[in-house]
């Protein structure tokens, strides 16, 4: 890749770490706490910072000199998305589920041969389990190492996806090596079972319960899963139920008049 290509392909990165660093953990950041966090120089951090605010993205408090995101943020593509994530049900869905339940929840999207969190909302219990990686949206990881990502793969119709089972073992290090026979077994029981329940991956120990999101366009799934550490005393039967009802729940709400127009013109 050309030096100049590279270096906008790394720009471009380091406005998504922005961005991602922002969560109900890190409302506002300072530009030290994002250079800290992504080993980045401040001086290069501040100018990135400045720029995303001049392009509308980022606000400035000149009295603490930290930044918080625009609603621009939040709403940039929506007009695109399915239903459930434009109108903001997944949100509300996240918010009650991590409310209710007091444990992490995770969206997962497949990028090619990996599984990544798209979007993460901490527990009100901590994943001891999960040190010393931390859970953050963006994280990427084999769809063969994630219960998630093999809810994912049972999504792709055959021979494609016996095939993409064999390349992710074919690529996978000596440690990351699995038997393709079981693996194709366990995706196919995934999407008999619509959900899927077993180590989280991303570096942790913990274990995820995930059910896919109706409704979703092809070839684009979506997961929805709970994160907790692994414990005899976890009914994953339980977990389970608590998600099918929480997606059962997000269909499109029902408008009486969503098809009778506004009135805005005088008549003739």
């Amino acid at each position: 890749m050309p030096a100049a290509d590279s270096n906008k392909a790394k720009i471009a990165m380091r406005v998504i770490e922005v961005l991602e660093f922002f969560d109900e953990d890190h409302p506002r950041a300072t530009v030290m706490d994002i250079a800290r966090r992504f080993n980045r120089p401040q001086s290069s951090t501040s100018e990135l910072l400045s720029k995303l605010v001049d392009l509308g993205l980022l606000y400035k408090d000149c009295h603490s000199r930290s930044y918080t995101p625009t609603p621009r943020v939040a709403m940039l593509g929506t007009a695109v998305q399915p239903s459930v994530v434009r109108s903001g049900r997944l949100t509300d869905m996240i918010d009650r589920l991590c409310a209710q339940t007091g444990l992490a929840v995770a969206v997962f999207g497949m990028v090619g041969p990996d599984v990544q969190i798209f979007h993460w909302r901490s527990g009100s219990r901590s994943l001891r389990t999960d040190a010393p990686a931390r859970f953050m949206a963006g994280q990427l990881d084999r769809l063969s190492a994630s219960a998630a990502g093999w809810l994912l793969l049972s999504t792709i119709d055959l021979p494609r996806r016996d095939g993409l089972i064999w390349r992710l073992n074919a690529e996978a290090s000596e440690s990351g090596k699995f038997s393709v026979a079981e693996m194709s077994a366990q995706v196919r029981q995934c999407r008999e079972a619509g959900a899927a329940s077993g180590r989280a991956g991303f570096g942790s120990i913990a274990d995820v319960t995930a059910v896919l999101l109706p409704d979703q366009p092809q070839h684009q799934p979506l997961a929805l899963g709970l994160v907790y550490e692994p414990s005899d005393q976890i009914d994953r039967a339980a977990i389970l139920s608590v998600l099918r009802d929480a997606t059962n729940r997000c269909g499109d709400p029902i408008l009486a008049d969503a098809h009778e127009p506004y009135r805005l013109y005088n008549a003739a």
